[in-house]
């Protein structure tokens, strides 16, 4: 883990409140600075509550801090000056390195702390993490539905896995990014968020065939996006189209990213014994848009790789 440079303050650190009231402003760190994370960040700090952030990239804390949030050397110093720490991180082997090295949160953590781990890393993970865990450490899983405008606007979608009791303890700070629904069990959460996943690339699957369908059979693309819209993908085709006709899609969540994503997805079905043809099929379209050189854009230029690839062929 590496030291924060230059003029990123400590000395100001809020102190971990020892006695919580539900409804009350807490003392919160974030964990994962990106696109989502620093999003999500600011929203805790416009309703007030305190807030420690650590980043592997010590300057994405610096508009947080000038905003009032104080950055952590570590993720240990986070985990020790808050009562709620959430993980926002790219993949489970980030969430491993940021819990378990040296610096990490277990390193941090005591019987005083909830973790709540809101990224997208599957139920392994969270089980791994469960285990690793000291005794006493509380423990949600809050994977979240949306991106970044949602992140920023508070409306994210919050799939809340853990005990009822925990869970409804922290539902007021959650509440802050969007709406938490409990969904069961330690676990849950990221299970729901693999089967709303799921429904995603599907859907941008099977609209980028149809389009190429639309082309192959030589029907022009108005008219082809109109008769999507009397379908039951019709709100997905409309919200893409000018996306797709521009050839402009504007980075909301990258497509490196979904490939991860479904992935998880794949990886989850098969340990399960679930045979799930049509997800295994969405993934490799992400895949080869990839492998195409699309990784840094958004996830919906799959769209345009599929139709691309059905001219080409």
């Amino acid at each position: 883990m590496t030291d924060h440079p230059g003029p990123l303050r400590r000395e100001r650190a809020p102190v971990k409140r020892r006695i919580w009231q539900d409804g009350a402003m807490a003392t919160v760190a974030v964990i994962g600075l990106g696109g989502m994370g620093s999003r999500m960040a600011g929203r805790l700090l416009d309703v007030g509550h305190d807030l420690v952030v650590w980043n592997r990239t010590p300057q994405r804390a610096s508009d947080l801090v000038a905003r009032g949030a104080v950055a952590a050397d570590s993720p240990a110093e986070a985990a020790r000056r808050a009562e709620l720490v959430i993980t926002m991180l790219a993949d489970p082997a980030a969430l491993q390195e940021v819990v378990e090295g040296p610096q990490g949160i277990l390193a941090g953590a005591d019987a005083s702390t909830t973790l709540a781990e809101m990224s997208t890393v599957g139920p392994p993970a969270v089980r791994r993490l469960a285990a690793m865990l000291p005794e006493g450490v509380g423990l949600l899983d809050a994977p979240v539905l949306g991106s970044v405008s949602e992140a920023e606007s508070g409306s994210l979608r919050i799939f809340v896995g853990g005990p009822e009791q925990l869970a409804q303890r922290w539902m007021p700070v959650l509440g802050a990014l969007g709406s938490p629904m409990h969904v069961g069990p330690l676990g849950a959460g990221a299970a729901a968020k693999l089967v709303a996943n799921s429904t995603l690339f599907g859907v941008l699957a099977v609209l980028g065939e149809a389009l190429a369908l639309a082309d192959g059979l030589g029907l022009p693309r108005d008219t082809a996006f109109e008769v999507l819209s009397a379908t039951p993908v019709g709100s997905q085709a409309d919200r893409r189209r000018p996306a797709v006709e521009s050839g402009q899609f504007p980075l909301r969540f990258a497509l490196s990213l979904a490939l991860k994503d479904a992935d998880l997805v794949v990886s989850a079905a098969e340990s399960v014994g679930v045979d799930l043809p049509v997800a295994a099929a969405a993934r490799q379209w992400v895949a080869s848009a990839q492998e195409a050189g699309l990784g840094d854009r958004d996830y919906s230029a799959v769209i345009a790789h599929i139709t691309d690839a059905a001219r080409s062929a």
